[in-house]
């Protein structure tokens, strides 16, 4: 369903040994597929977003809520080209939603994008990289939108399409009074466990009747005193969630009959029969209810022959086929749903019809799916928990049927046209340019077969020629273009398929049927051609095929000494056989009389597992023995003991399944025994295994009615309270898992337990604990949290703790409730010393960055007088831009201070009101285009910010952001696809390097090694093949060569593909160090300096230490948790979800 998660896009090169040097051709970027045969468009997942396609493919299948948002114009709307401007009232999020419907319906793409969506919601990449549940995402968009719509003529969308009411009814039994409450509703609960469909579960949960009697009676407003009553719960959905249940339908007969049909297996009844099952259905037969107006069933149903089709004798009666309902639920999870889509309602493409089919859409694929496969894919753990309905009388008007283009604004239609002629264009060219594939052409002429295979005689550029073909074209096309190219060649030309083996080359299959096309015989991109006449080479007969293929062994046997005796050492050597032949041969190739033969085909050293031969098994092939390249053969006399050979035993071990929990007495009471062990199932609840264990720990009763049990992490911290009325599954425990029994009751299910702490540097299980009103606003839950901290002040804020266990985006909201901002139990909420900016403004911490350069830079006024600058706000730390080397292996981050500024500003203005901070006065600098900016991260610069008049909110700088700013000589402009690098020489004879010096990279032709290689070359001026250059990864102290024939083929496609420095394992970006390497001056394949291995040996010994550390840590907690498991880092809270809309009221 997912596909290959791990296959990865990064281009790559050719295993061609012998190709190096030669030029690869770029490949362009591709336009995105078009539709699949569905004719539907599915949606891109950004990483994790699964969740919001689903819900935004569920809307989109709902014509009303499609077309409601289609009738809102620009003039309401306002334009997306004006979202910049600053007095313009743009709104953004049902603008793009328009376009992303837009898309869907008409743009010819496999896929569409939410990318610009979701920069509308005010996500940054951290929320697309989150799972989220699609229940709560559909509340907070649904608020978003009304929020947005305020004020045009859209503003109750929503409430329209989705509004219903649910009427609660306590009718008392004595007086007959009538107490009713109304509560208004977009979506409702139910529990479908046990019940047989829908149905049984909306009347179980909002319909049946509720007694209110014996212990439990209900006072009486009217009689004054405690009576009998009953309770009703009726929903009145403004969209019908129940068949036929209201007048409209039962006044009907044509849709109650079809319904009774449908029903049936076959569509098929008894007319007689169809009068019983009205009669149940409705309570009422068709004599009393019908009969007057529409006459006898019989003829009711002759006169609806387009309908219903009666047998010959009018005995029985079939629903004919095109008569179904038009109403089908869309079953949804957090990230696929599966639709029906009819005729009438299909939104499909270009205007081409579809056949009534369900479809199974998982983001950017959409599938059929057959109907009987529905109940399988919606079944046990992936049973889908959202159900969007749809009422069944609704009609599409007959315009609207097939016809894509139906109701999109007319700016929408010409933008979508546009896109389509320019993916048709781009599309065009890629094809022309995916039919071309290159070939490599080993010319026989200037091989020799040597060692049981083929080897090149002189250099590369004779033997290996790259050829670049249209694979549209026929075998005989290319051997008639490789004639013309090999003027010298004489004779018959034969063309077979090589490979390159650790052997060497190796010829398979001749290529034969000049009048197929290179695709029809399957060549691929990056093919090995072998050029000879199809006899012999040099003079010798070439084995061909795969029976024939050489291996490469490693051949053991044990020394001759000086005197013709075997001594005891063991030499190794490696050794070509034919796969083919037999094993025993391999005395007679090595000249050895005779012996025995071991194999091991083992490769991880220090693992061998010899297997001796025996000697019946010595005619049998190498490849009948399972021998492969790299595979080793140890030979030895008959009469040699074992003794060389290391003897390996294997230990299976198993563990017995768990059935118990253990809990811990921390009652602060004493008891006979510290823990017990509870006998337990996964549907054991709560409460039971608490009261058993104050019994058996032997504890007062008292605590049965003030006590919980909480979860006991591997830390050995203790978790939120457990609610007594779940079950372990309910609660999330596993069986063997430690609880702790605590005083205090657990919260209700109205209050939050929640954890907090001061400040953000929190060791885990020093947090303070809370319980609190889930209504309780964000200000008064600070307050009471400053209180229990015993801190003063309103300088306070609150911020989430995220899942890395760091603090997280603020709480800004201080007027909304924990609930809304979807704080959950068992949260931790820090106390941040600092009022928040208002809304739309970001607090930015500023610091200056001075990297060592050659010559040049800006200096303080302090460095001028020969004085270094106050240590007191100065972060030290390894550069990731700066030099490793002994010369400089440190850079410092000053701090300046902090500024408040709009997220309306453009770069240029952050950069001139850092300037006027006080601590900037220590520095000359002419204007703040002499400034570079870059984002702080780990106490290092990490992202470069370029484009001066780009406002801050376009970065997605987050509120917790720090900039430092770092002097430059002149003014630059960097362009989208130049790359800052820090380049430095390597210094000859010695391991140090030169001071570095900034190198700007165009890399929009891509991002290759070659690309990069050649603008280093040009930068040095040193020739491309006389250097070579390594990424530096400071916080490894490590160097990674850069070499453009790292070649790789992908197994699946065997396609080549450019490699891509962004990704694995250079993972290439602005502000990095390369090293570079002189080959004229240097020949070695050593990157590091002295710096790196005192770094390295600091990092083992940190490391060493912290593994002692957690040693004491792990024996501390056995003393105070003795079943504590090993200690490890807390797992941090969910994240919440929000969409950030502006105000339009």
């Amino acid at each position: 369903m997912f596909g290959d998660l791990f296959e990865e896009d990064d281009s790559s090169v050719s295993h061609n040994q012998y190709g190096k040097g030669k030029k690869l051709k770029t490949k362009a970027v591709e336009p995105p597929p078009p539709r699949e045969f569905t004719n539907l468009s599915g949606i891109r997942n950004q990483g994790g977003t699964c969740y919001l396609n689903s819900l935004l493919q569920t809307l989109h299948f709902t014509p009303e809520f499609r077309e409601a948002l289609f009738s809102l114009g620009p003039e309401e709307l306002g334009s997306l080209e004006d979202k910049d401007k600053p007095d313009a009232k743009v709104r953004i999020i049902p603008l793009e939603l328009q376009r992303l419907f837009a898309q869907l319906l008409l743009l010819d793409q496999e896929a569409a994008s939410t990318a610009d969506l979701t920069d509308s919601f005010g996500w940054t990449s951290n929320e697309e990289m989150r799972q989220h549940d699609v229940q709560e995402l559909n509340r907070i968009l649904f608020s978003a939108l009304e929020t947005s719509l305020v004020g045009t003529s859209g503003h109750d969308l929503i409430n329209r399409l989705y509004h219903g009411t649910i009427v609660n009814q306590i009718v008392c039994k004595e007086c007959k009074n009538v107490s009713e409450k109304q509560e208004d509703f977009l979506d409702l609960t139910v529990a479908v466990k046990n019940v047989s469909g829908l149905e049984d579960a909306l009347w179980n949960m909002y319909v049946e009747e509720e007694i209110f009697d014996s212990d439990n009676l209900y006072h009486c407003g009217t009689c004054d005193r405690l009576v009998k009553a009953a309770k009703e719960e009726n929903s009145k959905p403004d969209v019908n969630l129940k068949d036929l249940q209201n007048e409209e339908e039962i006044d009907d007969p044509l849709m109650i009959l079809k319904t009774i049909l449908l029903q049936e297996e076959s569509n098929l009844l008894p007319v007689d029969q169809l009068g019983q099952k009205l009669l149940k259905k409705i309570g009422i037969s068709w004599n009393k209810k019908y009969r007057k107006q529409y006459g006898p069933l019989r003829k009711f149903l002759q006169l609806h022959s387009q309908t219903f089709l009666l047998s010959s004798d009018e005995s029985t009666v079939r629903l004919l086929k095109n008569s179904t309902l038009q109403a089908e639920p869309d079953f949804q999870r957090n990230d696929q749903q599966i639709f029906k889509t009819l005729p009438s309602e299909s939104p499909g493409f270009n205007g081409r019809t579809s056949c009534p089919h369900w479809f199974d859409i998982n983001d950017s694929k959409v599938q059929p799916i057959k109907e009987k496969d529905i109940q399988q894919q919606f079944q046990g753990k992936e049973s889908a928990y959202m159900l969007f309905y749809r009422k069944s009388q609704l009609q599409r008007p007959p315009e609207a049927r097939g016809n894509p283009r139906y109701r999109v604004p007319r700016h929408l239609l010409s933008e979508m046209d546009a896109a389509n002629i320019e993916l048709q264009t781009k599309r065009a060219e890629c094809d022309s340019t995916e039919n071309n594939f290159e070939l490599h052409l080993h010319l026989g002429p200037h091989y020799h077969f040597f060692n049981g295979a083929l080897h090149p005689v002189g250099s590369q550029t004779e033997s290996v020629w790259d050829l670049t073909f249209d694979k549209r074209k026929t075998l005989g096309d290319l051997r008639q273009s490789i004639f013309q190219l090999l003027e010298f060649w004489e004779g018959d030309m034969v063309l077979s398929v090589a490979k390159l083996l650790p052997a060497g080359l190796h010829v398979y299959q001749t290529l034969d049927g000049d009048s197929l096309t290179l695709s029809e015989i399957e060549l691929a991109d990056g093919e090995d051609i072998f050029v000879w006449n199809g006899v012999e080479v040099g003079g010798i007969q070439i084995p061909a095929g795969r029976d024939c293929e050489p291996l490469l062994l490693n051949v053991l046997h044990l020394a001759t000494s000086s005197e013709g005796g075997k001594c005891q050492q063991l030499i190794e050597f490696p050794h070509v056989f034919p796969s083919n032949a037999e094993v025993g041969t391999v005395f007679t190739s090595l000249a050895i009389p005779g012996g025995v033969v071991l194999i091991n085909n083992t490769e991880s050293i220090g693992e061998k597992n010899w297997t001796t031969i025996p000697k019946v098994d010595l005619k049998k092939t190498f490849r009948e023995q399972g021998l492969r390249n790299g595979s080793s053969i140890l030979i030895r006399d008959s009469n040699h003991d074992n003794s060389l050979l290391a003897k390996q035993e294997k230990w299976i071990t198993s563990m017995n399944e768990i059935d118990w929990l253990q809990v811990k007495n921390l009652c602060e009471l004493e008891s006979e025994e510290e823990q017990v062990r509870i006998s337990a199932t996964v549907n054991t609840v709560v409460f039971d295994i608490r009261i058993k264990a104050i019994q058996e720990l032997k504890l007062m009763k008292e605590l049965a009615e003030n006590s919980c049990l909480r979860p006991i992490d591997r830390n050995g911290k203790l978790l939120c309270p457990v609610p007594d009325n779940y079950t372990l599954k309910e609660a999330g425990l596993k069986m063997g898992s430690s609880l702790g029994l605590c005083p205090g009751r657990a919260p209700t299910s109205s209050q939050l337990f929640l954890f907090f702490a001061v400040g953000s540097d929190v060791q885990p299980g020093t947090e303070m604990e809370i319980i609190v009103e889930e209504t309780l606003s964000v200000r008064d839950c600070l307050k009471i949290m400053l209180e229990k901290s015993g801190l003063l002040g309103d300088a306070w804020h609150l911020r989430k703790m995220d899942w890395c266990y760091e603090a997280g985006e603020p709480l800004c909201d201080e007027d909304a409730t924990l609930k809304e901002l979807t704080i959950c139990s068992g949260d931790t909420l820090l106390l941040i010393e600092g009022k928040l900016p208002p809304l739309g403004f970001l607090t930015v911490p500023i610091w200056w960055y001075q990297p060592q350069h050659p010559s040049g830079h800006w200096k303080s006024h302090q460095d001028r007088r020969n004085c270094t600058p106050s240590q007191g706000g100065i972060w030290r730390a390894i550069s990731a831009q700066g030099a490793p080397g002994d010369v400089h292996a440190e850079v410092s981050l000053h701090y300046l201070g902090d500024i408040d500024i709009s997220e309306d500003a453009t770069l240029m203005e952050l950069k001139s009101q850092a300037m006027t901070l006080p601590s900037f006065s220590e520095f000359v600098i002419p204007s703040p285009a002499f400034l570079r900016a870059w984002t702080v991260e780990s106490k290092r610069p990490s992202r470069l910010l370029r484009a001066d008049q780009q406002q801050l909110k376009e970065y997605k700088l987050g509120r917790r952001t720090e900039i430092c700013l770092e002097p430059l000589q002149k003014e630059e402009n960097l362009g989208p696809q130049d790359v800052l690098l820090r380049t430095q020489m390597r210094l000859p004879g010695e391991r140090a390097y030169a001071l570095p010096m900034n190198m700007v990279w165009d890399a929009a032709r891509g991002w290759t090694a070659g690309s990069l290689r050649q603008r280093v070359a040009d930068f040095y001026s040193l020739p491309v093949e006389k250097i070579e250059i390594a990424k530096y990864f400071p916080e490894k102290f490590e160097w990674l060569p850069i070499s453009s024939w790292n070649q790789q083929i992908t197994k699946r496609k065997k396609k080549k593909k450019q490699d891509n420095l962004q990704g694995a394992p250079y993972h290439l970006k602005d502000g990095d160090t390369i090293g570079v390497k002189n080959l004229l001056a240097e020949d070695d394949d050593d990157f590091s300096t002295v710096t790196d291995d005192i770094g390295k040996e600091k990092q083992k010994q940190l490391a060493l230490g912290k593994r002692k550390s957690q040693e004491a840590l792990r024996v501390q907690s056995s003393h105070v948790f003795s079943g504590a498991e090993t200690p490890a880092r807390p797992r941090g809270p969910e994240a919440s979800l929000s969409i950030h809309v502006g105000s339009f009221r």
